[in-house]
């Protein structure tokens, strides 16, 4: 859930594994590791089973009348997004950012999408606050850049999906003070960040008790820097940036209380729901794109979404 040019720098060279919880369980720390050729594999299979839907006329959606997908993410937000210097494994070039390229699970999502109805594919590096201005705008027909599907989003655009499931967990160092917290209770007193503008930050993070917030990180990398680095003891996030942070950083520690008492909690299960499962954004009444992309997106399931995270998290950079 990238600011600044500074940032997307940082992504070039750094990109560490990060935008949601949702009604069905999402893939995990505890799966079975398997390769990237063999989660590829998986993936290829998944594509091979959907098909074009029949009741979509792909030339008359509104916004793509030219045959151009043009899709909005930060290109900074591993294992969502991030960007790279070449187009290994599917990369593709971002239009905003000569010489560069975008990668990660929106990027494959997006792909899916275009390959479907035939449309070419143009991804767009935005800063997270310039994400709904630019679809409410027109400047771009989508995001896919892991928003989570809020009531306060969705008064300002159409959602379609969700296109993933995360639940939302505690990262904190393996060696550390917090390392065996089976509660948010048992985290009382330490110093925390999120990325800005997340229910992270906003909403979980106050929840534990005499918790010390540090200011928001402005983006996923360096949220994660803030705790690699000892800036504070924990950070707030969810299941798939946790697991690709955990990937590159041997020190880190995934602490997931999902199902337990000692959870965050929402006022009720559609507030939770609302707030972690993940949409795309698209204008307000473009009710053809929105109900193009959940043609699409209908064909698949949880199970179909995390073989495609799980992929992505395979191929993400090192750091």
């Amino acid at each position: 859930m990238t600011r600044r040019i500074l940032a997307m720098l940082m992504a070039l060279c750094m990109v560490f594994a990060l935008a949601a919880c949702g009604e069905e369980p999402s893939g995990g720390s505890e799966d079975e590791v398997l390769s990237a050729e063999e989660l590829k594999a998986q993936v290829d299979e998944i594509i091979a089973g959907l098909t074009v839907p029949e009741d979509v006329d792909a030339a008359a959606v509104q916004g793509v009348e030219d045959g151009v997908f043009t899709v909005a993410m930060e290109c900074a937000y591993a294992p969502y997004n991030w960007t790279q210097v070449d187009d290994a494994n599917g990369a593709v070039p971002i239009s905003t950012a000569s010489g560069s390229y975008a990668n990660g699970y929106d990027i494959m999502i997006s792909q899916i999408i275009c390959d479907l109805y035939g449309w070419e594919l143009e991804i767009a590096a935005s800063a997270w606050d310039s994400l709904t201005p630019g679809v409410q705008s027109g400047i771009y027909d989508a995001n896919i850049a892991g928003q989570s599907m809020t009531a306060d989003r969705l008064e300002e655009v159409d959602m379609a999906g969700p296109y993933y499931y995360a639940d939302i967990v505690v990262v904190t160092t393996a060696d550390g003070e917090y390392a065996d917290a089976q509660s948010i209770s048992d985290l009382a007193g330490g110093t925390a960040t999120a990325q800005s503008g997340t229910v992270w930050y906003d909403s979980c993070l106050p929840q534990i008790p005499d918790v010390q917030l540090d200011p928001p990180a402005e983006t996923a990398p360096q949220m994660i820097m803030s705790l690699t680095t000892g800036m504070v003891d924990y950070i707030c996030t969810d299941v798939p940036t946790a697991t690709a942070a955990v990937r590159n950083n041997e020190g880190l520690k995934i602490l997931n209380f999902t199902g337990t008492d000692g959870d965050f909690q929402f006022a009720t299960e559609e507030e939770r729901a609302e707030n972690v499962n993940i949409g795309i954004s698209v204008q307000k009444g473009n009710t053809t794109l929105r109900d193009a992309i959940n043609a699409v997106l209908g064909q698949m399931d949880s199970d179909d979404f995390n073989t495609i995270m799980n992929y992505a998290i395979a191929i993400q950079p090192e750091i």
